[in-house]
């Protein structure tokens, strides 16, 4: 026979899912369920606990046991291309969110000059212990932070293409590069999957079991120069990775 804990965290979890509790609500107070003979308030906590670490409900300072939304928003490959034309007010992040509806921003959380560490130097084709720009920024949907982000560039193309200051890159960085005159042309993309780390699951309000994609991309412009090494850790249950319209030519049967 399944705890008592068990048993609500079961039902609760049941309620989130068919609307009961829709994203942003609270569920009810401890003290509520365990008047409401639920079981002690330990068994209550339990519960709470349960559905927290199954990324379920994020608990809040004075708001209580928030349902966490869910909602996943899928970033196909083709954004990329799409803001590289002058004049945009919108990156992939944001663009891939309108054309779905959904409310997402790119905020930009700082910039500094800094000795790259040998992998990043390594990547950027830069030699060791020489300097490169590190913008770091949050991808949002709503007021959830969905991926963290770092992105490092060489400080000649960095400073050509406005990429020092800590703001926010109007249009997107891509649409920066190209305004600078370093047009992106390609790129190698690795994505990997692991558990997250406690400041992780904190920083991006999941829980301890649900997954993070790790996306580490390398983009080069036409003549085979790095412009840009960015690190990507994300919540793998609001992300969907599309790569569409990929050519098959040159490719091995």
């Amino acid at each position: 026979m399944q705890p008592k804990w068990e048993q609500l965290a079961g039902r609760l979890q049941a309620q989130i899912e068919d609307g009961t509790y829709p994203p942003g609500t609270s569920l009810p107070p401890m003290d509520e369920l365990v008047e409401a003979g639920e079981g002690a308030r330990a068994t209550v906590h339990q519960a709470y606990r349960a559905l927290e670490t199954a990324g379920y409900v994020v608990m809040i300072r004075k708001r209580g046991t928030v349902v966490r939304d869910r909602t996943q928003i899928a970033v196909p490959l083709s954004r990329y291309g799409q803001v590289l034309g002058p004049g945009g007010s919108h990156g992939p992040w944001e663009t891939a969110a309108r054309e779905q509806g959904l409310d997402g921003s790119m905020i930009a959380t700082g910039a500094e000059t800094a000795e790259a560490p040998a992998e990043v130097a390594t990547a950027l084709g830069l030699v060791p212990g020489s300097l490169a720009v590190r913008r770091s920024r949050s991808a949002l949907l709503g007021d959830d932070v969905v991926q963290v982000q770092h992105a490092w560039y060489p400080p000649d193309i960095a400073e050509a293409a406005g990429l020092t200051t800590p703001g926010k890159i109007v249009g997107g960085v891509y649409g920066a590069l190209a305004a600078a005159g370093f047009m992106p042309d390609e790129f190698d993309e690795v994505v990997t999957a692991r558990l997250p780390s406690k400041g992780e699951a904190a920083q991006l309000s999941i829980g301890t079991v649900i997954p993070v994609l790790l996306v580490e991309r390398v983009t080069r412009d036409g003549n085979g120069r790095v412009l840009e090494l960015l690190q990507i850790i994300g919540s793998a249950d609001r992300l969907k990775l599309v790569y569409d319209n990929l050519s098959l030519r040159g490719t091995a049967s």
